[in-house]
């Protein structure tokens, strides 16, 4: 009565529930960034010149250059851009100076300001971004 007994099935601790499963939390807009698979430029990282990468990238430095990319772009609140940018998908915290083709989607998030054309499928723009140039919103031609 009182000796320990077999119990075949997991403790309920143990046992996986759907409480215990990960999900997909939302990010609240202008909340930083954690890059998952991609790289990182802290705002102490300067670079002159092109810049290229294929999955995720979050910039939080300053870039003086042409950005060419087949994944995601993160222009975090403290990047200030200089030069034309094409990537899979583009979302500006900081500040852009220059042209942006995004391939599928482009962001401006509270605090952006981007000053040059935007070309993308899909635009979000907050009312509190500032946007200076001219928006070619264009079917996605897969």
């Amino acid at each position: 009565m009182f000796g320990s007994s077999r119990e075949d099935s997991p403790t309920p601790a143990l046992a996986a529930s759907p409480e215990l499963s990960p999900t997909k939390t939302e990010r609240a807009a202008g909340a930083p960034r954690t890059p998952g698979t991609g790289g990182f430029l802290s705002s102490e990282v300067s670079i002159e010149g092109e810049l290229s990468f294929r999955n995720e990238l979050q910039i939080d430095g300053k870039v003086n250059g042409k950005i060419n990319a087949t994944g995601a772009l993160i222009v975090g609140k403290s990047a200030r851009i200089r030069g034309e940018v094409r990537a899979k998908s583009v979302t500006v915290q900081g500040t852009i100076e220059g042209n942006v083709f995004a391939a599928e989607r482009c962001v401006l998030e509270p605090g952006a300001t981007l000053r040059g054309d935007i070309e993308s499928p899909s635009l979000a723009l907050d009312e509190n971004a500032s946007f200076l140039g001219r928006a070619k919103i264009s079917a996605n031609r897969g």
